[in-house]
């Protein structure tokens, strides 16, 4: 049996797009309605039929829907609800895909009093945007973040874990406070850092006229993948799970203090024990099936 019959997705982009995609690749029974604050998205999502309906707002989206998923950056949470309270039927379940939870937890709860609240978060994404960029297999093997709010039926969690099971991700449960600590430093954190850098490469380019883009290696032209994301998700990730950031931007300047020294005294030891337990982080995160094995990320050299 399908955990719900009507699904609607408010935010249309990489996210959303890709969540109507696995619908109707995994439940092609399940019908789909959608909606999109912006009209050129709105258009694309209904030239490429991403979903059965394209409504024409957030309040005419939700009218029949039995689970409604808000993919909008978080710092539109509130705004989108306000939108759908009118016409939220009571018995919908409403979830999310942001990157931070107890603020979304709390900005749910507050706009729509009585609703049915699920949040999620599939950790999965790419650097590009947009609804073209959307894939079915996004979530195939990742992860999907379910933080249940406390006095919600554990009926409507389950109904959500079973969604994304549905859609090929793995489920894990986490509080919304924990789940915010836990991404601001495996997620987070190196998006602020990858923003850091390559901003100081562009002003080094910018001030001694020198060869930093041209020549980037392979590390720097990672880095500006991560630094390639949209900037505006990030911006609200940023402003709504500030204290873990903060917390874990301290502990990484802490620890890059300690790396300043090792090499400013020449501790050959220090840096090799260090970069010996990184390494084996990385060859965790292969054996958990969460990246390519093959050299250079897999990347094509012909």
């Amino acid at each position: 049996m399908l955990p719900f019959a009507r699904v609607t997705i408010i935010g249309l982009g990489l996210i959303g797009s890709s969540v109507a995609r696995a619908v109707r690749t995994q439940m092609p029974t399940v019908r789909l309605t959608g909606h999109d604050g912006d009209p050129e998205v709105l258009a694309t999502a209904d030239r490429l039929q991403l979903c059965d309906d394209i409504a024409d707002s957030a309040g005419t989206a939700v009218i029949d829907a039995d689970f409604v998923i808000l993919c909008v950056p978080v710092g539109a949470m509130a705004a989108v609800a306000e939108a759908i309270r009118a016409d939220l039927p009571a018995d919908a379940i409403v979830s999310d895909v942001g990157s931070c939870k107890e603020e979304v937890a709390r900005v749910l709860v507050e706009e729509l009093p009585g609703a049915i609240i699920v949040p999620a978060h599939p950790v999965a994404g790419t650097e590009r945007s947009g609804p073209e960029a959307g894939f079915a297999t996004l979530f195939q093997g990742r992860w999907c973040i379910v933080t249940p709010i406390a006095g919600m039926p554990e009926a409507a969690t389950e109904r959500v874990c079973e969604f994304w099971r549905r859609l090929g991700a793995n489920i894990d449960l986490m509080a919304p406070d924990h789940h915010d600590r836990v991404l601001a430093v495996t997620s987070h954190l190196p998006h602020l850092i990858a923003y850091t850098i390559v901003g100081t490469a562009s002003d080094l380019e910018e001030v001694t006229q020198s060869e930093v883009i041209k020549y980037s290696a392979g590390g720097f032209r990672d880095f500006t993948r991560i630094a390639a994301s949209d900037p505006t998700m990030w911006r609200d990730v940023f402003l709504s799970n500030r204290e873990a950031v903060l917390d874990m931007l301290q502990r990484f300047s802490e620890d890059l203090s300690q790396l300043q020294r090792a090499i400013r005294w020449g501790k050959g030891d220090e840096l090799f024990d260090l970069f010996t337990r990184t390494r084996a982080v990385r060859r965790s995160i292969i054996e958990q099936g969460q990246d390519d094995p093959a050299p250079d990320f897999g990347r094509a050299h012909e």
